[in-house]
């Protein structure tokens, strides 16, 4: 056993990418307990891999009660987070939801010649062959049902500047909750409306900040609580350093570093370290770690924004954190809590448990994006959290709220331009 363990460790760093846990001199460097599992293999054609069970380090329990899930914005597989989330609620891991709809504008539209609206296409075929769901290119072209008795959720997972009509057509599709992605609108106006809309509605608006209810997250905020230091939440992708590479990325996520990568940071700083714009006493950047950089994407427009930035916040109230993201720097998350410059505690994303898992999801979907399978549990977590809330009432423990969407974007808002600056 200790022989397979140390292949899959292998295998996980060097074919994802993917950091282990860390022992540094002086550094509390925790290793959770490991558990043997069988390696998923052999996999091909169709959606064999697809039907197949993968290890889930966390057990949830349904409540016997289901709400329905209309996934909207589902993007291309392998590729998108809507199709990701797809694929967890197929396999059955989020027992409280009941996939019933996936509404895809661009690839049952515009994008269904293209090489990836064919994949879509053949994809689409397997699921409807293999379950119970149908597509439909509009919300619209949903039957209606009624929110007071029919639990359904929209789980809005599109491009950013669609987000705030999508909200309008689920609210009038009867759903009665709204899972949200990061970070809900290209800004804050918009989302402050569509908090205003969704209230109007008697309708719920909960937020995809997995990063919330995230283990690594957990481990450190229970550290700093009990030690003294200053906490760092370090947050990396895999992008080649190129001109190219960092050109495409700023072009397909064009709402810039702080609003999209990172935004998931701001809002751990927002739910746990009382920031808020107003409560901040000042933002220092990081100049050595820090980039900022303009280049041209694939359209051949231009775009200015940090591939890596790295800043510490003082609130007013005396609480002091840091956050580092990085455009080229892995695939790994994770924080620290450093003592009079000597760190003493780290604690990473994925940790070796959680590797047997990242190994198992990749030889699944080998093409998939790197990042999906690290938060494969915590993506898990805020769905059953979301959906369970829907069918019962349950409150979404830890699941971020449409106001710490709205504070959190503020924040981004009011980040940006200050860091640039200072690294003019």
């Amino acid at each position: 056993i200790n022989t397979m363990l140390a292949a899959v460790r292998t295998a996980a760093a060097s074919n994802c990418a993917f950091a282990s846990m860390r022992s540094f001199s002086g550094s509390a460097s925790f290793r959770p307990a490991r558990w043997a599992s069988p390696i998923v293999s052999g996999l091909s054609g169709g959606l064999s891999g697809f039907r197949s069970s993968v290890h889930t380090p966390r057990r949830l329990f349904s409540t016997g009660k289901t709400a329905e899930v209309i996934l909207v914005g589902c993007g291309a597989p392998d590729k998108g987070m809507g199709w990701y989330h797809a694929v967890q609620m197929l396999d059955g891991k989020v027992p409280s939801s009941n996939l019933t709809s996936i509404i895809e504008p661009y690839f049952l539209g515009a994008g269904a010649s293209s090489d990836a609206g064919v994949d879509f296409a053949a994809w689409q075929g397997e699921v409807e062959a293999d379950h119970e769901v149908k597509f439909f290119k509009s919300l619209s072209d949903l039957p209606v049902v009624d929110p007071k008795t029919s639990p359904r959720v929209a789980l809005i997972s599109g491009r950013t500047a669609d987000n705030p009509a999508l909200l309008t057509s689920s609210i009038a599709a009867g759903c009665n909750t709204i899972y949200l992605e990061k970070p809900g609108a290209p800004t804050v106006a918009e989302l402050q409306s569509m908090k205003q809309e969704a209230a109007a509605n008697n309708v719920t608006v909960l937020m995809g900040y997995n990063k919330n209810v995230c283990k690594y997250v957990s481990k450190v905020r229970d550290f700093a609580s009990k030690n003294e230091g200053l906490v760092t939440f370090v947050s990396n992708n895999a992008y080649e350093n190129t001109k190219e590479s960092l050109g495409e990325c700023f072009e397909r996520n064009s709402e810039g570093m702080l609003k999209n990568m990172a935004i998931h940071e701001l809002a751990l700083l927002v739910s746990f370290y009382d920031v808020t714009v107003e409560n901040i006493a000042s933002v220092v950047a990081d100049k050595e770690f820090s980039s900022v950089q303009t280049l041209a994407g694939p359209s051949g427009e231009e775009r200015t924004d940090f591939d890596k930035i790295k800043f510490t916040i003082t609130t007013k109230s005396g609480k002091q954190v840091s956050v580092a993201a990085d455009r080229c720097g892995g695939s790994d998350s994770y924080a620290t809590v450093v003592n009079d410059g000597k760190e003493i505690f780290k604690y990473s994303m994925p940790d070796e448990e959680d590797e047997i898992m990242v190994a198992e999801i990749q030889g699944r979907f080998p093409n998939a994006m790197p990042y999906f399978f690290p938060q494969d549990p915590d993506y898990i977590t805020v769905k059953e959290r979301v959906s369970s809330f829907c069918a019962t009432g349950k409150e979404a423990e830890g699941v971020a709220t449409i106001d710490i969407g709205v504070e959190t974007l503020r924040v981004a808002e009011f980040l940006t331009p200050e860091l640039q600056k200072q690294l003019a």
